[in-house]
Protein backbone atom coordinates (compact mmCIF):
# COMPACT_ATOMS: atom_id res chain seq x y z
CA UNK A 1 0.00 0.00 0.00
CA UNK A 2 1.55 3.65 -1.22
CA UNK A 3 0.73 6.60 0.68
CA UNK A 4 -1.38 9.29 -1.52
CA UNK A 5 2.00 11.45 -1.46
CA UNK A 6 3.84 8.21 -3.33
CA UNK A 7 0.80 7.71 -5.62
CA UNK A 8 0.89 10.65 -6.40
CA UNK A 9 4.42 10.75 -7.30
CA UNK A 10 4.07 7.85 -9.13
CA UNK A 11 1.39 8.88 -11.89
CA UNK A 12 2.34 13.06 -12.03
CA UNK A 13 3.77 13.27 -15.12
CA UNK A 14 3.84 16.56 -16.58
CA UNK A 15 6.72 19.30 -17.05
CA UNK A 16 8.43 19.92 -13.51
CA UNK A 17 6.99 16.27 -12.13
CA UNK A 18 9.22 14.21 -10.61
CA UNK A 19 8.01 11.28 -12.69
CA UNK A 20 7.46 13.45 -15.54
CA UNK A 21 11.05 14.46 -15.29
CA UNK A 22 12.31 10.88 -15.06
CA UNK A 23 10.63 9.79 -18.09
CA UNK A 24 11.46 12.63 -19.96
CA UNK A 25 15.48 10.96 -19.84
CA UNK A 26 14.42 7.56 -22.14
CA UNK A 27 13.53 7.80 -25.72
CA UNK A 28 9.91 7.86 -26.05
CA UNK A 29 7.44 6.00 -28.56
CA UNK A 30 5.59 8.58 -30.15
CA UNK A 31 4.01 7.01 -32.78
CA UNK A 32 3.95 4.36 -35.33
CA UNK A 33 5.95 5.15 -38.43
CA UNK A 34 2.83 3.86 -40.37
CA UNK A 35 0.54 7.22 -39.20
CA UNK A 36 3.31 9.33 -41.30
CA UNK A 37 3.40 7.32 -44.03
CA UNK A 38 5.52 9.94 -47.12
CA UNK A 39 6.82 13.09 -47.34
CA UNK A 40 4.36 15.95 -47.00
CA UNK A 41 1.76 13.73 -46.29
CA UNK A 42 -0.75 15.92 -43.20
CA UNK A 43 0.56 16.28 -40.06
CA UNK A 44 -0.47 14.25 -37.31
CA UNK A 45 -1.76 14.86 -33.43
CA UNK A 46 0.62 13.52 -30.80
CA UNK A 47 0.29 14.08 -27.26
CA UNK A 48 3.04 12.34 -24.92
CA UNK A 49 3.07 12.88 -21.17
CA UNK A 50 0.90 15.76 -20.83
CA UNK A 51 2.40 17.65 -23.91
CA UNK A 52 0.07 18.19 -26.96
CA UNK A 53 2.37 18.15 -30.31
CA UNK A 54 2.21 18.33 -33.83
CA UNK A 55 4.27 15.09 -36.04
CA UNK A 56 4.85 15.71 -39.40
CA UNK A 57 7.37 14.24 -42.32
CA UNK A 58 8.77 16.87 -44.38
CA UNK A 59 9.62 17.18 -48.14
CA UNK A 60 12.55 15.06 -47.11
CA UNK A 61 11.48 12.61 -45.56
CA UNK A 62 12.62 13.99 -42.04
CA UNK A 63 10.47 13.76 -38.95
CA UNK A 64 9.39 16.62 -36.90
CA UNK A 65 7.57 16.78 -33.40
CA UNK A 66 6.71 20.16 -32.47
CA UNK A 67 4.86 22.36 -30.48
CA UNK A 68 1.39 22.02 -31.45
CA UNK A 69 0.29 25.92 -30.80
CA UNK A 70 2.26 28.51 -32.89
CA UNK A 71 4.39 30.45 -31.74
CA UNK A 72 2.52 33.80 -33.24
CA UNK A 73 -1.20 33.26 -32.38
CA UNK A 74 -1.10 29.74 -30.88
CA UNK A 75 -3.25 28.52 -33.89
CA UNK A 76 -2.92 24.70 -34.24
CA UNK A 77 -0.33 23.50 -36.13
CA UNK A 78 -2.56 20.71 -37.31
CA UNK A 79 -4.39 22.93 -40.10
CA UNK A 80 -1.34 23.55 -41.12
CA UNK A 81 0.38 22.67 -44.74
CA UNK A 82 2.93 20.91 -45.05
CA UNK A 83 5.32 21.90 -47.83
CA UNK A 84 8.34 22.37 -49.13
CA UNK A 85 10.45 20.99 -45.92
CA UNK A 86 8.27 22.59 -43.52
CA UNK A 87 4.83 23.32 -41.72
CA UNK A 88 3.39 26.49 -42.49
CA UNK A 89 0.48 27.77 -39.93
CA UNK A 90 -2.55 27.69 -41.55
CA UNK A 91 -3.38 31.06 -39.91
CA UNK A 92 -0.86 33.64 -40.39
CA UNK A 93 1.88 31.55 -42.81
CA UNK A 94 4.47 31.18 -40.54
CA UNK A 95 6.64 28.44 -41.58
CA UNK A 96 8.76 26.01 -39.50
CA UNK A 97 11.36 23.04 -40.09
CA UNK A 98 11.63 19.79 -38.15
CA UNK A 99 13.80 21.67 -36.09
CA UNK A 100 11.03 24.41 -35.04
CA UNK A 101 12.60 27.06 -36.77
CA UNK A 102 11.00 29.78 -38.32
CA UNK A 103 11.90 29.56 -41.75
CA UNK A 104 9.29 32.15 -43.17
CA UNK A 105 7.05 34.60 -41.99
CA UNK A 106 5.44 36.23 -44.59
CA UNK A 107 2.93 38.59 -42.42
CA UNK A 108 6.12 40.40 -41.67
CA UNK A 109 8.42 42.84 -43.83
CA UNK A 110 11.61 40.43 -44.16
CA UNK A 111 13.89 43.73 -43.00
CA UNK A 112 12.63 43.22 -39.49
CA UNK A 113 14.41 39.80 -39.40
CA UNK A 114 12.06 39.01 -36.90
CA UNK A 115 11.90 34.96 -37.77
CA UNK A 116 15.29 34.78 -36.77
CA UNK A 117 13.97 35.42 -33.31
CA UNK A 118 11.08 32.58 -33.28
CA UNK A 119 11.75 29.42 -32.22
CA UNK A 120 8.86 26.62 -32.02
CA UNK A 121 9.29 24.21 -29.41
CA UNK A 122 10.54 20.99 -30.66
CA UNK A 123 11.74 17.80 -30.03
CA UNK A 124 14.21 15.63 -31.74
CA UNK A 125 13.05 12.22 -33.49
CA UNK A 126 14.15 9.20 -35.09
CA UNK A 127 12.40 6.50 -36.71
CA UNK A 128 13.42 2.85 -36.23
CA UNK A 129 11.86 -0.53 -35.58
CA UNK A 130 8.54 0.79 -37.67
CA UNK A 131 8.64 3.24 -34.64
CA UNK A 132 9.02 7.30 -34.66
CA UNK A 133 10.68 7.45 -30.79
CA UNK A 134 11.55 11.12 -29.63
CA UNK A 135 13.54 13.16 -26.86
CA UNK A 136 12.26 15.35 -24.40
CA UNK A 137 14.60 15.75 -21.54
CA UNK A 138 17.59 17.89 -21.13
CA UNK A 139 19.62 17.58 -24.69
CA UNK A 140 22.51 17.37 -23.15
CA UNK A 141 21.54 14.46 -21.18
CA UNK A 142 20.04 12.05 -24.70
CA UNK A 143 20.81 9.19 -24.14
CA UNK A 144 21.91 6.26 -26.64
CA UNK A 145 18.99 5.20 -29.47
CA UNK A 146 16.64 1.99 -27.93
CA UNK A 147 18.49 -0.72 -28.49
CA UNK A 148 15.29 -3.52 -27.69
CA UNK A 149 16.26 -6.79 -29.95
CA UNK A 150 12.43 -5.97 -31.93
CA UNK A 151 13.70 -2.21 -32.80
CA UNK A 152 16.59 -3.42 -34.86
CA UNK A 153 14.83 -6.83 -36.77
CA UNK A 154 14.25 -7.18 -40.32
CA UNK A 155 10.48 -5.18 -40.52
CA UNK A 156 9.16 -9.28 -41.60
CA UNK A 157 10.04 -10.24 -38.12
CA UNK A 158 8.17 -7.88 -36.07
CA UNK A 159 4.32 -6.81 -35.97
CA UNK A 160 3.78 -4.09 -34.37
CA UNK A 161 0.07 -2.39 -32.77
CA UNK A 162 -0.92 0.49 -30.04
CA UNK A 163 -4.06 0.98 -28.54
CA UNK A 164 -5.43 3.92 -26.49
CA UNK A 165 -5.83 2.95 -22.93
CA UNK A 166 -8.58 5.26 -20.51
CA UNK A 167 -6.20 4.48 -17.82
CA UNK A 168 -2.21 6.23 -15.55
CA UNK A 169 0.35 4.51 -17.59
CA UNK A 170 1.05 3.07 -14.38
CA UNK A 171 -1.45 0.68 -13.91
CA UNK A 172 -1.50 -0.73 -17.05
CA UNK A 173 1.83 -1.42 -16.65
CA UNK A 174 1.41 -2.53 -13.35
CA UNK A 175 -0.60 -5.45 -15.20
CA UNK A 176 1.73 -6.02 -17.02
CA UNK A 177 4.14 -7.53 -14.77
CA UNK A 178 1.06 -9.38 -12.74
CA UNK A 179 1.97 -12.96 -13.69
CA UNK A 180 -0.87 -14.35 -11.32
CA UNK A 181 -3.35 -12.56 -13.21
CA UNK A 182 -2.82 -14.90 -15.82
CA UNK A 183 -4.05 -18.03 -14.47
CA UNK A 184 -7.28 -16.60 -13.87
CA UNK A 185 -8.40 -13.66 -15.96
CA UNK A 186 -7.11 -15.83 -19.15
CA UNK A 187 -8.21 -19.19 -17.69
CA UNK A 188 -10.35 -20.29 -20.41
CA UNK A 189 -8.88 -19.18 -23.91
CA UNK A 190 -5.36 -19.96 -22.95
CA UNK A 191 -6.29 -23.04 -25.61
CA UNK A 192 -7.78 -21.34 -28.33
CA UNK A 193 -4.71 -18.54 -27.85
CA UNK A 194 -2.79 -18.99 -31.13
CA UNK A 195 0.10 -17.87 -29.31
CA UNK A 196 -0.83 -20.16 -26.00
CA UNK A 197 -2.03 -23.26 -27.34
CA UNK A 198 -0.27 -26.55 -27.88
CA UNK A 199 2.65 -25.94 -25.62
CA UNK A 200 3.92 -27.63 -22.09
CA UNK A 201 4.12 -24.04 -20.70
CA UNK A 202 0.45 -23.90 -21.37
CA UNK A 203 -0.34 -26.82 -18.83
CA UNK A 204 1.79 -25.50 -16.02
CA UNK A 205 -0.30 -22.67 -15.70
CA UNK A 206 -3.53 -23.87 -15.41
CA UNK A 207 -2.49 -27.13 -13.22
CA UNK A 208 -0.96 -24.40 -10.82
CA UNK A 209 -2.99 -20.88 -10.55
CA UNK A 210 -0.45 -20.23 -6.95
CA UNK A 211 2.50 -19.21 -8.37
CA UNK A 212 5.42 -18.38 -6.10
CA UNK A 213 7.06 -14.96 -6.83
CA UNK A 214 10.85 -14.28 -6.58
CA UNK A 215 11.90 -10.65 -7.63
CA UNK A 216 15.77 -9.40 -8.34
CA UNK A 217 16.61 -6.31 -9.67
CA UNK A 218 18.64 -5.92 -13.20
CA UNK A 219 21.01 -3.06 -14.26
CA UNK A 220 17.81 -1.94 -16.41
CA UNK A 221 15.17 -2.73 -14.13
CA UNK A 222 14.04 -6.34 -13.23
CA UNK A 223 14.27 -9.72 -13.56
CA UNK A 224 10.53 -11.13 -12.47
CA UNK A 225 10.58 -14.81 -11.64
CA UNK A 226 6.96 -16.77 -11.39
CA UNK A 227 7.46 -19.81 -9.91
CA UNK A 228 4.78 -22.84 -10.55
CA UNK A 229 5.03 -26.82 -9.58
CA UNK A 230 6.48 -28.72 -12.43
CA UNK A 231 7.07 -32.51 -11.16
CA UNK A 232 8.58 -33.62 -7.81
CA UNK A 233 12.38 -32.30 -9.62
CA UNK A 234 11.68 -29.32 -11.08
CA UNK A 235 9.95 -25.60 -11.14
CA UNK A 236 8.39 -24.28 -13.89
CA UNK A 237 9.34 -20.80 -13.95
CA UNK A 238 8.27 -18.11 -16.50
CA UNK A 239 10.96 -15.22 -15.92
CA UNK A 240 9.59 -11.51 -17.30
CA UNK A 241 11.77 -9.14 -18.09
CA UNK A 242 10.84 -5.48 -16.94
CA UNK A 243 13.15 -2.97 -18.14
CA UNK A 244 12.69 1.05 -17.14
CA UNK A 245 10.46 2.80 -17.45
CA UNK A 246 7.72 0.85 -18.99
CA UNK A 247 8.49 -2.02 -21.05
CA UNK A 248 8.16 -5.53 -20.27
CA UNK A 249 9.06 -8.43 -22.32
CA UNK A 250 6.73 -11.63 -22.28
CA UNK A 251 8.33 -14.42 -21.70
CA UNK A 252 7.39 -16.78 -25.19
CA UNK A 253 5.34 -20.18 -24.96
CA UNK A 254 7.76 -22.37 -26.78
CA UNK A 255 10.07 -21.48 -29.18
CA UNK A 256 7.91 -21.47 -32.13
CA UNK A 257 5.72 -18.73 -31.14
CA UNK A 258 6.78 -15.14 -31.56
CA UNK A 259 8.11 -13.44 -28.78
CA UNK A 260 6.02 -10.57 -27.35
CA UNK A 261 6.81 -7.08 -25.57
CA UNK A 262 4.39 -4.32 -24.09
CA UNK A 263 5.32 -0.29 -23.40
CA UNK A 264 2.75 1.60 -21.49
CA UNK A 265 3.26 5.11 -22.41
CA UNK A 266 1.81 8.07 -20.44
CA UNK A 267 -0.73 10.56 -23.03
CA UNK A 268 -1.61 12.06 -19.92
CA UNK A 269 -1.67 11.04 -16.35
CA UNK A 270 -5.27 9.52 -17.31
CA UNK A 271 -4.43 7.54 -20.58
CA UNK A 272 -1.88 6.10 -21.91
CA UNK A 273 -0.59 4.22 -25.02
CA UNK A 274 -0.61 0.70 -24.67
CA UNK A 275 1.77 -0.27 -27.14
CA UNK A 276 2.51 -4.65 -28.27
CA UNK A 277 4.70 -5.98 -30.21
CA UNK A 278 5.32 -9.65 -31.61
CA UNK A 279 8.53 -10.31 -32.77
CA UNK A 280 11.48 -13.43 -34.08
CA UNK A 281 14.50 -13.07 -34.02
CA UNK A 282 15.62 -15.86 -36.24
CA UNK A 283 12.59 -15.74 -38.83
CA UNK A 284 10.07 -13.72 -40.54
CA UNK A 285 6.39 -13.89 -39.11
CA UNK A 286 4.15 -16.16 -40.94
CA UNK A 287 0.68 -15.32 -42.85
CA UNK A 288 -1.13 -17.37 -40.09
CA UNK A 289 0.26 -15.37 -37.58
CA UNK A 290 0.11 -12.08 -39.08
CA UNK A 291 -3.20 -12.37 -39.40
CA UNK A 292 -4.19 -13.68 -36.34
CA UNK A 293 -2.36 -10.52 -35.11
CA UNK A 294 -4.08 -7.58 -37.31
CA UNK A 295 -7.37 -9.59 -36.60
CA UNK A 296 -6.48 -9.09 -32.74
CA UNK A 297 -5.79 -11.82 -31.38
CA UNK A 298 -3.18 -12.31 -28.47
CA UNK A 299 -1.83 -9.13 -27.12
CA UNK A 300 -3.25 -7.00 -29.89
CA UNK A 301 -6.97 -5.84 -29.92
CA UNK A 302 -9.80 -5.02 -32.16
CA UNK A 303 -10.38 -1.05 -33.25
CA UNK A 304 -12.86 0.91 -33.68
CA UNK A 305 -12.04 1.36 -37.41
CA UNK A 306 -9.76 4.41 -38.55
CA UNK A 307 -9.04 5.11 -34.79
CA UNK A 308 -6.27 3.50 -32.21
CA UNK A 309 -9.42 3.15 -30.00
CA UNK A 310 -10.36 -0.21 -28.83
CA UNK A 311 -13.88 -1.77 -30.32
CA UNK A 312 -14.36 -3.15 -26.69
CA UNK A 313 -14.88 -0.44 -24.22
CA UNK A 314 -16.26 1.16 -20.87
CA UNK A 315 -19.46 2.57 -23.37
CA UNK A 316 -20.19 -0.97 -24.40
CA UNK A 317 -18.90 -3.39 -21.12
CA UNK A 318 -16.47 -4.62 -23.31
CA UNK A 319 -18.74 -6.37 -25.13
CA UNK A 320 -19.26 -8.86 -22.20
CA UNK A 321 -20.72 -11.86 -22.72
CA UNK A 322 -22.63 -13.38 -19.37
CA UNK A 323 -23.06 -16.51 -20.93
CA UNK A 324 -20.17 -17.33 -21.95
CA UNK A 325 -18.68 -17.02 -18.41
CA UNK A 326 -21.43 -18.71 -17.13
CA UNK A 327 -20.26 -21.75 -19.95
CA UNK A 328 -16.73 -21.04 -18.93
CA UNK A 329 -15.82 -20.00 -22.67
CA UNK A 330 -14.20 -17.19 -20.95
CA UNK A 331 -13.57 -16.16 -17.18
CA UNK A 332 -14.22 -12.74 -17.46
CA UNK A 333 -16.80 -12.37 -20.11
CA UNK A 334 -15.18 -10.34 -22.20
CA UNK A 335 -13.32 -11.90 -25.18
CA UNK A 336 -9.73 -11.54 -25.89
CA UNK A 337 -6.48 -11.91 -23.99
CA UNK A 338 -5.78 -7.85 -24.36
CA UNK A 339 -9.32 -6.66 -23.78
CA UNK A 340 -10.11 -8.73 -20.92
CA UNK A 341 -6.63 -6.98 -19.32
CA UNK A 342 -7.08 -3.34 -20.26
CA UNK A 343 -11.59 -4.11 -18.77
CA UNK A 344 -9.73 -4.70 -15.69
CA UNK A 345 -7.31 -1.71 -15.46
CA UNK A 346 -9.62 0.77 -16.61
CA UNK A 347 -12.53 -0.47 -14.03
CA UNK A 348 -10.04 0.11 -11.57
CA UNK A 349 -10.92 4.40 -12.83
CA UNK A 350 -8.08 6.48 -14.70
CA UNK A 351 -5.78 6.67 -11.33
CA UNK A 352 -6.38 3.83 -8.93
CA UNK A 353 -6.22 4.67 -5.30
CA UNK A 354 -3.31 3.12 -4.02
CA UNK A 355 -3.83 3.65 -0.20
CA UNK A 356 -7.20 1.10 -0.73
CA UNK A 357 -4.71 -1.45 -1.83
CA UNK A 358 -4.11 -5.28 0.12
CA UNK A 359 -1.02 -6.28 -1.34
CA UNK A 360 -0.01 -10.00 -1.27
CA UNK A 361 3.17 -12.00 -2.14
CA UNK A 362 2.23 -12.39 -5.92
CA UNK A 363 2.22 -8.64 -5.89
CA UNK A 364 6.09 -8.63 -5.18
CA UNK A 365 7.16 -7.41 -8.90
CA UNK A 366 4.84 -4.82 -8.89
CA UNK A 367 5.91 -3.27 -5.29
CA UNK A 368 9.42 -3.50 -6.37
CA UNK A 369 8.91 -1.62 -9.81
CA UNK A 370 7.23 1.34 -7.76
CA UNK A 371 10.43 1.37 -5.51
CA UNK A 372 12.58 1.75 -8.41
CA UNK A 373 10.69 4.40 -10.24
CA UNK A 374 10.57 6.05 -7.23
CA UNK A 375 14.20 5.81 -6.42
CA UNK A 376 15.17 6.79 -9.81
CA UNK A 377 13.25 10.03 -9.70
CA UNK A 378 16.13 11.39 -7.40
CA UNK A 379 19.25 11.07 -9.64
CA UNK A 380 17.07 12.31 -12.75
CA UNK A 381 16.28 15.59 -10.74
CA UNK A 382 20.15 15.86 -10.44
CA UNK A 383 20.72 14.86 -13.88
CA UNK A 384 22.66 12.66 -12.73
CA UNK A 385 22.52 8.70 -14.49
CA UNK A 386 19.17 7.02 -14.55
CA UNK A 387 19.05 3.06 -15.12
CA UNK A 388 17.52 1.26 -18.11
CA UNK A 389 18.69 3.66 -20.86
CA UNK A 390 22.37 1.93 -22.04
CA UNK A 391 22.15 -0.52 -24.57
CA UNK A 392 23.08 -3.60 -22.50
CA UNK A 393 20.07 -3.03 -20.38
CA UNK A 394 18.32 -4.05 -23.87
CA UNK A 395 19.95 -6.59 -25.15
CA UNK A 396 17.81 -8.86 -23.02
CA UNK A 397 15.15 -12.14 -24.04
CA UNK A 398 12.44 -13.41 -21.21
CA UNK A 399 11.80 -16.99 -20.98
CA UNK A 400 10.28 -20.03 -19.71
CA UNK A 401 11.97 -23.32 -18.33
CA UNK A 402 12.42 -26.14 -15.74
CA UNK A 403 14.80 -25.54 -13.61
CA UNK A 404 16.06 -28.07 -10.67
CA UNK A 405 13.96 -27.15 -7.21
CA UNK A 406 17.48 -25.97 -5.82
CA UNK A 407 19.00 -23.95 -8.42
CA UNK A 408 18.14 -19.94 -8.04
CA UNK A 409 16.10 -18.90 -11.41
CA UNK A 410 18.59 -15.83 -12.53
CA UNK A 411 21.53 -18.19 -12.40
CA UNK A 412 19.83 -21.19 -14.02
CA UNK A 413 18.25 -19.12 -17.07
CA UNK A 414 21.09 -16.30 -17.59
CA UNK A 415 22.55 -17.75 -20.26
CA UNK A 416 18.75 -17.94 -22.41
CA UNK A 417 18.12 -14.26 -20.49
CA UNK A 418 20.73 -12.54 -23.10
CA UNK A 419 20.17 -11.66 -26.87
CA UNK A 420 22.80 -13.25 -28.74
CA UNK A 421 22.60 -12.04 -32.53
CA UNK A 422 21.40 -14.59 -35.18
CA UNK A 423 20.39 -17.36 -32.34
CA UNK A 424 16.83 -18.29 -31.83
CA UNK A 425 15.15 -17.65 -28.34
CA UNK A 426 14.56 -20.79 -25.63
CA UNK A 427 11.24 -21.34 -23.90
CA UNK A 428 8.73 -24.58 -23.60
Amino acid sequence: MLTREQNERLVRTGQGTEMGTLLRRYWIPALLAEELPEPDCPPVRVQLLGEKLIAFRDTKGRIGLLDEFCSHRTASLFFGRNEECGLRCGYHGWKYDVDGNCVDMPSEPPETRMREKIKQPAYPCVERGGVIWTYMGPPELKPELPELEWAGLPESHVFLSKRRQMTNFMQAMEGGIDSSHVSFAHRFNLDDDPMHSGTAGNEYLKKDTRPKFEVVESDGGLLIGARRNADDENYYWRITQWIMPWYTIIPPFGTHNPMGGHAWVPIDDETCWAWSVNYHPTRPLTEDELASMRAGDGIHAKYVPGTYDTLANASNDYLIDRQAQKDKKSFSGVEGIAAQDFSLQESMGAIVDRTKERLGTSDAAIILARRRLLAATEPAAKGEDVPGVNSEHHAVRSTSVLLPKSVPFQDGAAEVLKVTEGEDFYSI
